[in-house]
């Protein structure tokens, strides 16, 4: 059988992974690329694909975020027994279409989105839903690895550990790939 993606041999947060971001639709762009992102519209992201790779911009929050990572991941591991490992992948299908993974199982049946802030762990454990703006980057994750679900982990210092499973929505999932794969016929046009 073969496998719908690629793994990318690149560390995540440096600037080959930031360049080969840049040259596709990843998974914190799928929310944007459909319009239900708060912070970024589709018309940003555009102009910033079409222009040069940048630094991804990281307010306090975010960069709290990053180095908590690791940690939830450990804690991920312990609660679970999957044992996950940060991965990038990228789509046999669409070569455009990639996902830098917080955390992926070694015979590729797990993966794991982490998320660690305050802000986000308050809304999590009060709906018992990962958030609407989340929703696009989970499917984008299950649209590039071919899995029926992943985890929602949310972690934050002091409080207990938050786990959702999220379920493969395909209607979702096909309405997504034709908006990426029409957002990125436009950054080609003008690229």
């Amino acid at each position: 059988m073969n496998s719908p993606f690629i793994i990318v041999e690149l560390q995540q947060g440096t600037r080959k992974w930031l360049e080969w971001r840049h040259k596709g639709i990843g998974a914190s762009d799928a929310s944007t690329v459909m319009g239900e992102n708060r912070f970024n519209s589709a018309a940003q992201l555009l102009q910033e694909k079409r222009g040069p790779a940048r630094d991804s911009f990281q307010n306090e929050a975010m960069a709290m975020g990053t180095r908590l990572e690791p940690e939830a991941r450990k804690r991920y591991i312990a609660k679970t027994g999957r044992d996950v490992r940060p991965a990038c992948v990228q789509s046999t299908r669409y070569d455009w279409l990639r996902a830098s993974l917080d955390g992926f199982a070694a015979n590729h049946d797990a993966v794991v989105e982490i998320k660690c802030g305050d802000s986000v762990y308050r809304r999590v454990s009060q709906s018992r839903s990962i958030p609407d703006y989340y929703y696009g980057q989970t499917q984008h994750i299950l649209a590039v690895t071919g899995l029926d679900s992943l985890d929602f982990w949310c972690y934050w210092p002091g409080h207990p550990e938050l786990l959702l499973p999220v379920e493969r929505d395909d209607a979702y999932i096909e309405r997504l790939l034709n908006r990426e794969l029409e957002f990125w016929n436009r950054v080609q046009r003008n690229a």
